[in-house]
């Protein structure tokens, strides 16, 4: 921001705020009273008296004291699925029980029907009967629509017979990286990780009209708590390209960082150029998965779990595909990010970054830091096996670790 100098010439800004506290989150966390904006940009900032001295607005807002932050920005979302729950799927957020999530199905249909019945937010450790809910309730209440409800971590899904049906799903289905649920020898319904990609695979594409939709509509959302700069975890070309339009005609004023999906269409298109950033949108990171979640037993541990001991989880890819993966980004010079949540999981992964950055520490002279750090925890975590409380205290050395990096480099 520009410094206070009084001015006989006073200049035209297009908003000048007063009277509040205004947090600046600068390198000494100075509170401030007011600032002025022009062209959607800070030009400066100080005390009331100051910035009414040196600059004049038609939109001056007196803030009565009232606290003002810097906009909000969300590490870690998945910013055009939530426009599509508030838009095409049954907020099924907060359910108490299975028969909940069934009514709320029910009214969704009824308010906006179709073929396919799309839901998401269930999370059965919330209700009395905390054991995965099946199938029959779902034929029963949907017998002719295909119904695909789910988790509200996405890791796991809960289908009817229906969409069983279409994405001919039986007892010998198997998929590398998932898993379909039996009971008494036949799918229960609920289908996990990889699994769920079959019968996603059925479902009707949106057309740019919905997903133009379910972007504002998101952005309405994020406006109205203060998020200005979301992040999503994970789009195709044909999205993002999407956002850069609604971005350049003005529609869409959110800033986004989208990661890639791993997919040979975003790495053709996006891979061949630099990574994006025009001051709106930013593109220079993958999103990958290690595993999958917690609470459908999903994530990879080194040890069975305790309440499901025929099982460790689940492993996504092949080591070979991270290692590949992880060598076209970095060559490209894009990040890589992954979902990685349990602890085998990332040991899996801190591997494959690690024999990346290998004899990549410095360059032109200067030490990285970042990485340096990733390959001293990998090296301590391949050697011994460490009990919970000490993953947890190398996970915070690494998430403190890095923030004090970025924060000295920014």
């Amino acid at each position: 921001m520009a410094a206070i100098t009084v001015n006989a010439q006073k200049t035209n800004v297009d908003l000048i705020v007063t009277n509040a506290h205004v947090y600046t989150v600068n390198d000494s966390f100075e509170m401030l009273e007011a600032f002025a904006v022009n062209k959607g940009k800070f030009v400066a900032s100080g005390l009331t008296a100051e910035i009414m001295s040196n600059y004049t607005s038609e939109n001056v807002i007196d803030a009565e004291g009232k606290f003002i932050y810097p906009g909000f920005n969300d590490g870690h979302s998945h910013f055009l699925g939530y426009g599509f729950a508030t838009t095409k799927y049954a907020n099924l957020v907060g359910t108490s029980s299975y028969d909940e999530v069934i009514e709320r199905a029910k009214a969704h249909f009824e308010k906006y029907p179709g073929e396919w019945i799309l839901g998401r937010g269930w999370d059965q450790n919330d209700w009395q009967d905390i054991s995965f809910p099946t199938k029959e309730k779902l034929d029963k209440a949907f017998p002719n629509n295909p119904v695909v409800l789910t988790r509200i971590d996405g890791h796991a899904v809960v289908v009817n017979s229906k969409a069983l049906e279409l994405a001919d799903i039986n007892s010998t289905t198997t998929v590398n990286g998932g898993e379909v649920i039996l009971e008494d020898g036949e799918p229960s319904g609920i289908l996990v990780d990889n699994a769920i990609e079959i019968v996603r695979s059925f479902i009707p594409e949106f057309s740019e009209e919905e997903k133009t939709q379910a972007l504002l509509s998101a952005q309405k959302d994020c406006f109205a708590v203060g998020l200005t700069t979301i992040t999503d975890a994970g789009l195709d070309k044909q999205d993002i390209l999407l956002i850069d339009k609604l971005h350049k005609n003005g529609k869409l004023t959110i800033k986004v960082y989208a990661m890639l999906s791993p997919t040979d269409e975003n790495f053709e298109y996006f891979f061949k150029n630099d990574p994006i950033r025009n001051g709106r949108l930013t593109v220079s990171a993958v999103k990958l998965y290690a595993d999958g979640a917690l609470g459908s037993r999903g994530a990879l541990l080194l040890e069975p779990y305790s309440d499901a001991p025929n099982t460790q989880g689940l492993q996504i890819e092949s080591l070979s595909y991270y290692d590949s993966i992880c060598e076209m980004a970095y060559n490209a010079g894009f990040q890589v990010n992954t979902h990685a949540i349990g602890d085998s999981g990332n040991r899996i992964m801190l591997r494959s970054y690690a024999k990346q950055l290998k004899g990549k520490m410095i360059k032109d002279g200067v030490l990285n830091t970042r990485k340096l750090l990733v390959l001293m925890i990998y090296t301590i975590l391949r050697t011994i096996r460490l009990s919970p409380q000490s993953n947890r205290h190398i996970a915070r050395l690494i998430c403190t670790g890095l923030t004090k990096d970025l924060a000295q480099k920014e």
